[in-house]
């Protein structure tokens, strides 16, 4: 494993500036946070730090304002709802870099946290300019990033600063790199990945990635219709990207040549509309679907078989829903199989590893999230962790 520093290295930290990047980047109504878990995901990294009496001062973006002050966009509006989350006052900052945010970390206090305004402020951040990333670090006596979900972004707050300070992997951070190590890295054989959602268009480079690094692949959702066609079975007015019939054959036939098995459901679920519990509802073999249904789940002998296959595996990867969980009943087979993984890692036998927003959605409607050994909450940076490339943020952390 690539190795990096963590809270673990960072000694003696009293009276010291510490720069954090944290994603603050939370979702708002009528001024309200209504989803705080990314503030909670900061608190093993800033109450530590906070303990041990570093002057914590926290970066993040929040929206896209493309370089523009914007009020709706500043990160005064979470400044209040963090330090509920926290238990501690908080501090904002009127600025990321320059006078402002220097004599505000010159008059704070050992233990004191304070959130900096929004560095998407300045149209720097996301150009990775050189300056911009100088003037904050100008804040602070070291770096540490704790901000996996943004960490595929080569950002000044999350690429140039790490070439500046110390940097450090926060708790957060940390956790997460283990646990994808451990998922996709050097894994215990075999592995799974279930890889779900609409379009295959949408997860092409995960999909090549994967049968070359798993031993099972599990296709659901929309995508599953894709290869059912470039197979010849005829999916009947589903979702269903037909001209990528090709590019599908081409994924099979790289996954035989790996020795990855590929399991496509051979029962599905399928409904003349797309309705919650609709009257047209029926289980049938793929081959039977009709010219004027959609298939909008996989069928109960699939998520069967599916399960006896989880049950031979060490390791899981889990990506997507495998049919339309957001409306009854299709949400069956996801529910369904996200049990069977979640009471194969109770018992020992299975270390399972999730992420993307629809997939913690999911999990968290099947009731089983905290019963995975790791669900990440990042969507992009996990995606492309997931297609192999490489991330600048986490790249910075290593070679620091």
């Amino acid at each position: 494993m690539a190795r990096f520093r963590t809270l673990d290295d960072l000694d003696d930290v009293r009276g010291k500036r510490v720069l954090v990047r944290v994603d603050l980047n939370v979702p708002m109504a009528d001024g309200r946070v209504t989803d705080d878990t990314r503030l909670r995901s900061t608190l093993p990294t800033v109450t530590e730090l906070s303990d041990k009496g570093a002057i914590v001062l926290l970066l993040s973006h929040f929206g896209r304002p493309k370089g523009e002050r914007r009020p709706d966009m500043s990160l005064s509006l979470v400044t209040r709802a963090y330090e509920a989350v926290l238990g501690r006052p908080v501090r904002f900052i009127g600025d990321c870099r320059g006078e402002t945010a220097k004599q505000a970390a010159t008059d704070m206090q050992p233990g004191d946290v304070g959130i900096l305004e929004n560095t998407r402020f300045h149209k720097g951040e996301e150009a990775n300019d050189p300056g911009l990333a100088r003037e904050m670090a100008d804040l602070g006596d070291a770096y540490v990033d704790d901000a996996f979900s943004a960490a595929h972004r080569a950002h000044a707050s999350t690429e140039g600063l790490a070439h500046l300070l110390p940097a450090y992997a926060g708790r957060a951070m940390e956790a997460e790199l283990k646990a994808l190590e451990k998922a996709l890295g050097e894994p215990e054989r075999p592995v799974a990945a279930v890889v779900g959602g609409a379009k295959v268009s949408s997860k092409l480079d995960v999909l090549r990635n994967l049968v070359a690094r798993v031993d099972h692949l599990i296709i659901g959702g929309g995508m599953a219709n894709t290869f059912l066609a470039a197979r010849g079975v005829d999916v009947g007015k589903s979702l269903c990207e037909h001209e990528l019939a090709g590019t599908a054959n081409e994924i099979l036939e790289a996954a035989d040549r790996a020795g990855c098995t590929v399991h496509l459901p051979y029962d599905v679920v399928v409904a003349k509309v797309f309705e919650a519990n609709p009257q047209s509802l029926r289980t049938v073999n793929v081959h039977e679907v009709a010219p004027d249904e959609m298939i909008l789940d996989i069928g109960p002998a699939a998520v069967e078989a599916l399960a006896d296959v989880l049950k031979t595996c060490r390791t899981l990867v889990w990506n997507g829903p495998l049919g339309a969980f957001e409306t009854p009943p299709f949400d069956a087979a996801t529910v369904a199989l996200a049990k069977t993984a979640a009471a194969l890692t109770q018992s020992g036998s299975l270390v399972s590893v999730a992420g993307g927003g629809d997939t913690v959605a999911a999990l968290n409607h099947a009731g089983v999230a905290a019963d995975f050994t790791f669900v990440s909450t990042a969507g992009g940076a996990f995606l492309e962790w997931m297609e192999g490339k490489e991330l600048p943020g986490v790249k910075a952390l290593e070679q620091a």
